[in-house]
C-alpha cells in the first residue's frame, strides 16, 4: 500500500519508533488520522505479538520497575493523555496493563486503540492488554467503534483487523503471583483454577458467548451478598465475598483486580479487601460525574491508588457513532 503524498506525520518503517508515537499522539490531539498503511501495520504487528501470548499473562515487577494498572477507559482519549501525565509514560521500566474496554461509547475509540496497540509494539514485554467485554463484535456493532472505524477511516477491513485483534488479546494478567486482573470476575463454578484459566484455548472461541469461563472472566460482577446471583446485565453473573475468599485462598492470591463496572470514586475496594475493581473513564459518557483511577504496584506488590477528574475534550459527544436509537439513550 502507498502513504497518500497529502500525510504530513511521521514515517512508519518495518520498526516502530518512540519518536512515531509521540507524533501519533499530537495527531490525534489535533484531529488528524493515521495513513491507512499505518493503521493496518499497527494492527497486524500487534496481532501476531498477542497471539504468542499466552491466555494469562504473567509479569513479576522487578526491582527499579513498576506497573500502572488502569481499568476501561472507553475511547475517552484525553482522559488517557491524562492518565500517561499523572502516572508517567510508558517505558522499559514502567510497564503498564490496561483491563479491557479500551473501545465504545466514547468516541475516540480508534484513537485510543491504536495508541494502546503502538505502545504494545514498542514495548512488547512491558506494556500488557487484556481483553474487555467491549472488545467484541455485538457490543461494537452496537455502541459505536464499528461505526466509528468505518467514519474515520472508510474501510471494513480495519474494523475486521481490529475484531480478529480482539480474538486474540489475553483474558487475563497475573502480577507477581498475588493479583490476579481480569475485565468482569469471577466464576459459577469454586472449582475453577488458574490452571483452568492457563489451559483455555481462546482460540477457539473467538466471541464470549452465553456461557464459559471466557464469557465469566469479560462479564461477571462482585455483590454484597454471599454465594452467587443473577446478573444485572443479563449475561454473566454475580459472586460474593466468600466466592472471592475461596478462590484467593486456592490459588494463594492477594486479591483479584478487576473493572467493567463505573465506580464514582475511580476504584472500590470489597469483599474484605480481596476484590478491587478500577475503572479509568472519569465523568463516563459525560454524564456521570465519577473519577477515574489507576494503581500503581511496586517490587514491594502493595497498591497505591490514584484518583483523576475528567479533562476537556472537543465537541463530540459520547456515542457518536453508535448505531441509531442508542446516541440517544444516554
Amino acid at each position: 500500500m502507498a502513504v497518500d503524498s497529502s500525510y504530513d506525520g511521521a514515517k512508519l518503517g518495518d520498526k516502530i519508533t518512540l519518536e512515531f508515537v509521540e507524533d501519533m499522539i499530537e495527531r490525534f490531539k489535533n484531529g488528524k488520522k493515521l495513513a491507512l498503511k499505518y493503521v493496518y501495520q499497527i494492527i497486524i504487528a500487534v496481532m501476531e505479538i498477542v497471539r504468542n501470548e499466552p491466555t494469562m499473562v504473567e509479569v513479576d515487577v522487578e526491582e527499579g520497575q513498576e506497573i500502572t494498572v488502569c481499568g476501561d477507559t472507553h475511547g475517552q482519549y484525553f482522559d488517557l493523555l491524562n492518565i500517561f501525565k499523572l502516572a508517567g509514560k510508558p517505558s522499559e521500566n514502567h510497564m503498564f496493563l490496561f483491563n479491557g474496554d479500551f473501545v465504545d461509547r466514547g468516541s475516540w475509540s480508534t484513537e485510543i486503540c491504536l495508541l494502546l496497540y503502538a505502545y504494545k509494539w514498542l514495548y512488547p514485554s512491558k506494556f500488557f492488554l487484556n481483553r474487555g467485554n467491549h472488545e467484541t463484535d455485538d457490543m461494537n456493532r452496537m455502541y459505536g467503534f464499528e461505526g466509528e472505524c468505518r467514519a474515520k477511516y472508510t474501510k471494513d477491513r480495519v474494523f475486521k483487523l481490529f475484531s480478529e485483534s480482539f480474538s486474540a488479546l489475553p483474558l487475563a494478567t497475573l502480577i507477581g503471583k498475588k493479583y490476579f486482573v481480569l475485565h468482569g470476575g469471577l466464576f459459577s463454578d469454586d472449582k475453577v483454577t488458574l490452571d483452568d484459566v492457563r489451559k483455555l484455548d481462546r482460540f477457539k472461541q473467538r466471541q464470549p458467548g452465553q456461557s464459559g469461563l471466557m464469557m465469566e472472566m469479560l462479564w461477571t460482577d462482585p455483590q454484597t451478598t454471599p454465594g452467587r446471583g443473577p446478573s444485572k446485565r443479563g449475561v454473566g453473573l454475580q459472586f460474593g465475598p466468600d466466592v472471592t475468599k475461596r478462590f484467593c485462598e486456592n490459588n494463594n492470591l492477594e486479591a483479584i483486580i478487576r473493572s467493567h463496572e463505573v465506580r464514582m470514586d475511580g476504584y472500590e475496594v470489597e469483599h474484605d479487601g480481596k476484590c478491587i475493581t478500577v475503572f479509568s473513564a472519569p465523568h463516563y459518557c459525560d454524564s456521570t460525574g465519577n473519577k477515574g483511577a489507576f494503581i500503581k504496584i511496586g517490587p514491594e506488590y502493595k497498591l497505591a491508588f490514584t484518583q483523576f477528574d475528567a479533562v476537556p475534550h472537543p465537541n463530540v459527544k459520547p456515542m457518536a457513532y453508535a448505531s441509531n436509537g442508542l446516541q440517544g439513550m444516554l
